[in-house]
């Protein structure tokens, strides 16, 4: 467990495990840095904190094709990557500095609900 709740990102983490609970991994991240804030996993498999430096590429990579395609007034709301068994979300806040990244077995978890999850959780990346 890589959080606390004395934090905001710790606060969301916490309670998105709590509306979650077999979710396989859970950071908050900054963009800038590439660093979480508050991570923590249920796969000894899954390293978020690699992960969210990752994850902070993909979306600074779309941020950038988003600026060449002069896709002005248009914001990243979330990122999906669908693997064989695996879904990965990457959430992020209205203003593009901060992002939920959650990993969930495809199995054990409705995409429209993790995704609601995430969305009720991201205004206080703020």
């Amino acid at each position: 467990m890589a959080y606390s709740v004395n934090n905001p990102a710790g606060k969301i983490v916490q309670n998105v495990i709590d509306e979650l609970p077999t979710l396989m991994a859970i950071a908050v991240v900054d963009v800038t840095s590439g660093m979480s804030l508050a991570s923590h996993t249920n796969s000894p498999n899954i390293n978020p904190d690699t992960a969210a430096a990752y994850n902070t590429e993909v979306v600074k990579q779309k941020q950038k094709a988003m600026s060449a395609l002069k896709l002005t007034g248009e914001n990243i709301e979330d990122i999906l990557i669908t693997l064989s068994n695996q879904l990965h979300l990457i959430k992020l806040n209205n203003a593009g500095n901060k992002f939920i990244y959650l990993v969930v077995n495809q199995r054990d978890t409705n995409l429209a609900i993790a995704r609601e999850v995430l969305r009720s959780h991201s205004s206080a990346l703020n």
